[in-house]
């Protein structure tokens, strides 16, 4: 397989582009009400709450986070859970975790929430940063409420069915989804654990009501934070294209049977469409030949779950 993706990106490497025009792009802004709403209701439920749990999505660990937390959630213990590390490259690991810290944020974790991957860590480093901070008027409490935050789709409701599946060996508590705004109201109390005695509070996805640039926008709906259609589903594919070939990523070319790697996004759609079956016969009224093509939504519902190798 590495052979054969080394003869493929010698091939292609000189008519790969060297950069994505992002010019007269815009990334539509997703502010919903549900959204407002929600961070409104976080800060008010914030005297309750003994430490906050903020979930990201490991593959893009720098990015898409929502700067109105910090200013928003005030002085709470904060732990950040960098999930879906299963879909992330964690070669820089290290790195992730000491630029964090240069931001003066010190607890961070990986986790995986489908197959529980450190999930255990998280009670006891929570029970620390509590134990650790003034608690004020909530002293006299003996259990504790954790509030999760994060944008959309990042795993927040996983996380907390996960706690649940490792301390109290029960079930799913919220439902989840592989699109934004499933969780769409801060939510009451879910135990997570009997000793320590625990409850998190779910809360809704919230974006910051301006994306910081196009290229995180497109980023960010690569990974399903962002609702496709706000991008533009060819957009959003072409731009796949382009970082698979820049990264030399090239096990889309075997997995749909396309021969060769191409940086032409149009094309690719077409050969694709063709292997998957998803095409549209269209006759011509100027000549006879019947010729096949793509329909609109050759990728399905996903663009970013379409084209994962």
């Amino acid at each position: 397989m590495r052979l054969i993706a080394r003869a493929l990106c010698g091939a292609a490497r000189a008519a790969w582009r060297e950069s994505f025009p992002l010019d007269g792009r815009d990334v539509a802004r997703w502010f919903p009400g549900h959204m407002a709403k929600g961070l409104k209701k976080m800060q008010s439920s914030l005297k309750l709450v003994d430490c906050i749990i903020e979930v990201h999505d490991a593959r893009i660990s720098f990015g898409g986070r929502n700067p109105l937390f910090q200013e928003t959630l005030g002085l709470k213990p904060h732990l950040l859970v960098l999930n879906k590390m299963d879909l992330a490259d964690l070669k820089e690991q290290q790195k992730i975790i000491q630029h964090f810290e240069g931001e003066g944020l010190k607890n961070v974790i990986f986790t995986n929430c489908v197959k529980d991957e450190n999930i255990k860590q998280i009670v006891p480093m929570v029970t620390e940063l509590v134990g650790s901070s003034y608690r004020y008027h909530r002293g006299e409490n003996l259990e504790y409420c954790i509030m999760v935050i994060g944008v959309p789709n990042v795993g927040k409701s996983s996380l907390i069915n996960s706690l649940r599946r490792q301390h109290l060996r029960k079930g799913k508590a919220t439902r989840v989804g592989g699109e934004p705004g499933i969780t769409r109201a801060v939510m009451s109390r879910i135990q997570v654990c009997e000793r320590p005695l625990m409850f998190l509070l779910d809360t809704p996805g919230v974006l910051a009501p301006r994306i910081q640039s196009v290229e995180t926008g497109l980023k960010l709906a690569l990974c399903g934070t962002v609702l496709d259609h706000l991008v533009g589903e060819e957009t959003l594919a072409d731009y796949l294209l382009y970082t698979l070939n820049r990264r030399q990523l090239l096990g889309y070319v075997q997995h749909y049977g396309l021969g060769e790697a191409c940086d032409d996004i149009a094309s690719v759609l077409k050969r694709v469409a063709v292997k998957l079956r998803k095409t549209q016969k269209v006759t011509s009224t100027l000549s006879s030949p019947t010729t096949l093509r793509p329909p609109e939504t050759s990728c399905g519902p996903s663009a970013a779950g379409c084209w994962a190798p």
